[in-house]
């Protein structure tokens, strides 16, 4: 298993992006939330990913690219919870929704968690 997040996996789609936020289902686990749709775009990677951080609760950019960075190595790290338990390709999208700023720790924690959670709504 790569632990990488190569550009096919980015999620870039403006298309994808409006039909997870039109018809896409979503799992939480305090402060993080995961929107999820099944991809049906011809030659779909089995999966894309968005990462995003609320403006409402990080005014300064620098903070949200600081959450957006912890957001996208968890997923690198963690993803193979993902892929080993898709079939059919997905679309993510990934947020970071709390004024709390959380350590990585917790962070890769509440990932691990929000992953293993989909997997059990998937079954």
């Amino acid at each position: 298993m790569k632990f990488t997040y190569p550009k096919h996996e980015k999620l870039k789609s403006k298309t994808t992006i409006d039909l997870l936020f039109s018809e896409g289902k979503s799992v939480s686990k305090y402060p993080l939330r995961l929107v999820y749709v099944e991809n049906t775009e011809p030659n779909a990677e089995l999966i894309k990913i968005g990462v995003s951080v609320s403006k409402k609760y990080f005014k300064k950019a620098v903070d949200r690219n600081y959450f957006k960075r912890v957001l996208r190595e968890t997923y690198r790290l963690n993803k193979h919870l993902l892929i080993d338990h898709l079939e059919k390709p997905h679309a993510f999208m990934f947020f970071y929704q709390s004024k709390e700023r959380l350590s990585y720790q917790e962070i890769e924690e509440k990932t691990i968690q929000l992953f293993q959670k989909f997997n059990e709504r998937q079954k």
